[in-house]
């Protein structure tokens, strides 16, 4: 496959620095609503966020198809990039990718239009990359698997009606998807087990 001399390469180490990443999404997971590190010493085209391309390094594979949103869809250097380094199918069905990468959630489609899995299969979903500027906003409150008691959660930018999608999301499990918020350098997970409560109602 011949590449663009501008690529930019994809982790120092691949095996090392995906198997940590790998840990810090799995942390962020376990632990709804409550951002953690994620050190990720790539460069990535814009705007792609380096939090979200690790994800991508350390996720998706040859066997995985990938939905990127408009904005990242239409820049070239980044569809390269991760085609290239992680040999990942683009498809522009949101219902048919086992990964989603938004970075314009204000404009993203609703969540029931990705893959939420079957009754046999719930495992069959979309996990949905969302990137957002900061840890702020509408503050809703999540309990649920992963939380002692309660935790508060706030990311902004997000589409006006994103917590009641969100909810409505939770509504169907075991089936939707489940989410990944990134930052520069920080990520937050929400599962679709995750109950939502809030300023967001």
């Amino acid at each position: 496959m011949e590449t663009n001399a501008t690529l930019l390469p994809a982790f120092p180490d691949p095996v090392t620095d995906a198997q940590a990443a790998f840990r810090t999404i799995m942390r962020a997971m376990a632990e709804p609503g409550q951002p953690v590190t994620l050190e990720a010493a790539i460069e990535v085209p814009e705007p792609l966020s380096a939090s979200a391309g690790a994800i991508a390094l350390s996720l998706c594979d040859v066997d995985t198809a990938v939905w990127l949103d408009e904005e990242l869809a239409a820049a070239a250097p980044v569809v390269e990039w991760l085609t290239f380094h992680t040999g990942a199918q683009l498809t522009h069905d949101p219902a048919a990718s086992d990964f989603a990468f938004v970075s314009a959630p204000q404009t993203m489609p609703p969540l029931s239009a990705f893959a939420e899995g079957t009754p046999d299969y719930p495992d069959r979903s979309t996990t949905v990359v969302m990137q957002v500027h900061a840890w702020s906003g509408v503050n809703v409150v999540l309990s649920g698997p992963g939380i002692r008691t309660q935790v508060a959660f706030a990311a902004a930018p997000l589409h006006d009606d994103f917590w009641q999608r969100a909810r409505e999301n939770h509504a169907r499990f075991p089936l939707g998807v489940d989410l990944l918020f990134t930052t520069r350098d920080e990520i937050a997970g929400l599962p679709r087990s995750t109950r939502i409560n809030g300023e967001g109602e």
